[in-house]
């Protein structure tokens, strides 16, 4: 899910890939808007309320609202910085990696949420996971082209529409047919992406009410399996290909 990009990703692999972290993405925002009363990937919402207290003069939560704002595109910019160092180092798990980085930084603020006092718990929580949803949002961004988003559904939401119109026009032989089978790959891509987005958030919240803070920890060792994953097999199919090219010939006789 985490090596191939671009082109060379097909439907599987982007389909498991949207679903395993949007799942994921979907259980940490409910579970965050449960327990404290913020979204910390939904950019739509939040800049609307940095607008709103703006208009009414209410600063401090102007602030608050800004930062969301900015810790998500620092995140971001994180993931991006990672990927072009690894890019330009030739390292072919670097997308693996960057949601390694975003498991372990995950498991410190679930932590941090078990631990921490009240007075920080909720700027932490939520300045914390609006970090880590730019990370993975990029990183997943990066390596399918745009075709997959996982931490926020708008954008999905519109190319369900689109894909369902441009369905339409090929039923009414408007479109040519030979765009059925991609127009129907999208469109199943997004409509199962929301689907594991929604079905995360409500096991997000149930498990947040059972355990509280330990959802993170259980999100971050999931987040954990899968990078390591691809790690691995990046590493196997590295060796492959190694042997393959410099696997040994006798010399021709004369």
């Amino acid at each position: 899910m985490l090596i191939s990009q671009g082109a060379a990703r097909n439907e599987r692999i982007n389909l498991n890939l949207a679903c395993s972290l949007a799942a994921i993405a979907g259980a940490l925002n409910a579970a965050a808007f449960y327990a404290v009363g913020f979204f910390s990937a939904n950019m739509t919402g939040n800049v609307s309320a940095l607008s709103d207290h703006l208009a009414t003069r209410q600063w401090m939560p102007s602030l608050f609202f800004l930062a969301i704002v900015v810790v998500f595109v620092s995140g971001s910019t994180l993931s991006s910085l990672l990927i072009n160092a690894g890019r330009r180092q030739g390292i072919r798990g670097i997308y693996a990696y960057s949601i390694l980085v975003e498991a372990g930084l995950l498991a410190l603020l679930g932590g941090a949420d078990l631990w921490m006092t009240a007075g920080w718990r909720v700027s932490l929580l939520v300045l914390g996971l609006a970090f880590l949803m730019g990370l993975q949002n990029a990183t997943v961004t990066r390596i399918s082209d745009a075709r997959v988003r996982t931490t926020h559904v708008s954008g999905m939401v519109t190319d369900i529409g689109i894909e369902l119109g441009i369905a339409i026009d090929i039923l009414r032989r408007r479109e040519p047919n030979e765009h059925a089978a991609q127009n129907f790959a999208r469109l199943k891509l997004h409509v199962y992406t929301i689907a594991a987005f929604l079905i995360g958030g409500v096991i997000g919240v149930l498990i947040y009410q059972a355990v509280g803070g330990y959802l993170l920890l259980a999100c971050a060792a999931l987040l954990f399996l899968i990078a390591m994953t691809g790690l691995h097999h990046a590493r196997r199919t590295f060796a492959t290909t190694a042997t393959r090219r410099y696997r040994w010939r006798p010399p021709r006789g004369n």
